[in-house]
């Protein structure tokens, strides 16, 4: 990546793939990676850093396939400081367009000496090293002092000029564990640019985790101090606290342009759309008052500010709902609308469907319509949504009956597919809930155990959708589902179902020690 020409233009480093997916609970396979990856394309992020090839072959496939399919962002993978991670990074990378490496070692003292067990020289030594073999394989390498905010200073500056020496074009900054404020933050940015001889030789990026809330005031700070490109992820999601969220950070680019003069490249439009397939594919239901894309973030209760708002938006909106993407549609679905009808309320809502998962999109729209009085736009996402990401699960959900009451036995009457394989039994349990749950236990044996079981409405009334989402918890690995129907049990199933296929997923993977950057 050459370096930006424009002073004002902030590069857009997405990372929901790699550090998002590094959420307890989260887990996404090839299919959703790519969906995602396609859809921030379309959002029009600079950089999409697709995963840590190294961390397991589901992890290099993704990568690979992202590199393969996805055109217009840079396509970046993170690698540890051996030449091992870095080779198996450019390998990943090979058929991309465009091409970045991600290296990083830590940098603060309590990283170097408890999880590194390195001194300092041998740190230098490892940043001149990594970067100059990362350069073998792309000319756009990007740099990253782990624990970077908590380094010390001197020591911080003699490693950012050696890796930009060594061939780094870009330098990013963690803020690893959440722990700057945003003056100390902006301050960092601002000694590194001022301090290190070669540093008008590289961008200077942020990425900021948000233990104490402050990932995107940090992030911002950053940016007025001379970064210009910032790492964040759709809806915050990340380790512990999460990331810096991206919808955030432009929107407040955007809105605040009187004093923040930077643009992006991000088409605003696509937000919402991304944010709720991130949801449904993660299993982390975005919180009601969550800012840009909460259910609330354009709700008004108060009777002063309806007031206000039916007067004049402006009196209590800084931005509009269509700026993220919630235009409300003026196309009516029913029970009566046709292929025809549903086909172009999928594209007003941002969905590609092949032909095959429109069919089953449009079955399941229709046995939906005979239920519902009102079809929402947020009920045919939630369907759609599961019909695209469900249908390569190797566990498929068939049919579930439930006999529940004040009197028991709670039983539940069970069908399922299992690659490929349909099976069926019926069980009872303490509620028509634990019953389901008994029965796929019969049907897929496991020995994860449930730590989360959770349901919300879609849309409002008593015939809305219901969403369920279960958290299942398999030595030390933890997978959330989601599935929704307008029956409250068979999206329990659904869920429980989704958990498991993920599971299959989480499986698989084996994070290599000092993943986080």
């Amino acid at each position: 990546m050459t370096l930006n020409t424009d002073p004002n233009r902030v590069i857009i480093f997405d990372t929901t793939l790699r550090d998002g997916e590094q959420s307890p609970g989260a887990s996404m396979n090839l299919d959703e990676k790519l969906r995602i990856a396609e859809l921030l394309a379309d959002l029009g992020v600079d950089v999409i850093e697709a995963g840590f090839p190294i961390a397991s072959n589901g992890d290099f496939e993704a990568v690979h396939e992202v590199s393969r399919l996805v055109k217009g962002p840079v396509i970046c993978g993170l690698a540890r400081s051996g030449r091992a991670d870095i080779e198996r990074a450019a390998e990943a990378l090979a058929p991309a367009e465009r091409r970045r490496i991600h290296t990083f070692i830590a940098t603060s003292p309590l990283h170097m000496k408890y999880k590194l067990q390195m001194e300092p020289d041998d740190v230098h030594g490892a940043v001149i090293d990594s970067v100059g073999h990362a350069r073998r394989f792309t000319d756009d390498v990007d740099w990253s002092p782990e624990d970077g905010s908590r380094s010390d200073p001197d020591f911080l500056c003699r490693c950012v000029e050696a890796a930009i020496r060594a061939g780094a074009t870009c330098i990013n900054l963690p803020d690893t564990v959440g722990y700057a404020l945003p003056e100390e933050f902006g301050g960092l940015i601002r000694m590194l640019r001022e301090r290190v001889p070669n540093s008008d030789k590289a961008i200077f990026s942020a990425h900021c985790h948000n233990d104490l809330g402050l990932a995107v005031a940090n992030s911002l700070a950053a940016v007025e101090a001379g970064a210009r490109q910032v790492e964040c992820t759709i809806n915050g999601l990340g380790e512990r606290a999460g990331n810096a969220a991206l919808e955030e950070i432009v929107m407040a680019l955007r809105t605040r342009h009187d004093r923040m003069p930077y643009t992006t490249g991000i088409d605003t439009a696509v937000i919402t759309r991304i944010s709720k397939l991130v949801s449904t594919i993660t299993g982390f239901t975005v919180q009601p008052n969550k800012a840009i894309v909460g259910a609330n973030a354009f709700a008004h209760e108060a009777g002063i500010h309806q007031d206000g708002v039916l007067k004049h938006a402006g009196t209590y909106e800084i931005m509009t709902p269509e700026s993220v993407g919630l235009a409300r549609s003026t196309l009516v679905m029913g029970k009566h609308s046709g292929r025809h009808a549903f086909r172009e309320k999928i594209k007003e809502l941002g969905y590609d469907l092949g032909e095959n998962a429109l069919q089953d999109a449009f079955r399941r729209f229709k046995d939906l319509a005979d239920k519902k009085k009102e079809i929402f736009d947020e009920d045919i996402a939630a369907l759609v949504d599961d019909a695209v990401i469900r249908r390569n699960d190797r566990i498929r959900f068939l049919s579930l009956h439930v006999v529940c009451g004040s009197v028991g036995p709670q039983s539940a009457t069970l069908e399922l597919e299992v690659d490929g394989d349909r099976r069926g039994t019926e069980a009872t349990g303490d509620g028509p809930v634990d019953a389901t749950f008994n029965a796929i236990k019969e049907l897929f044996a496991h020995s994860a155990t449930l730590k989360l079981y959770q349901v919300h409405a879609v849309t409002e009334g008593t015939d809305a959708q219901a969403e369920v989402t279960v958290r299942l918890e398999e030595e030390g690995k933890t997978v959330n589902g989601q599935g929704a129907d307008t029956d409250t049990l068979v999206a329990s199933a659904r869920a429980y179902v989704n958990a498991l296929n993920k599971l299959l997923v989480k499986r698989e993977k084996t994070a290599p020690e000092a993943l986080i950057a």
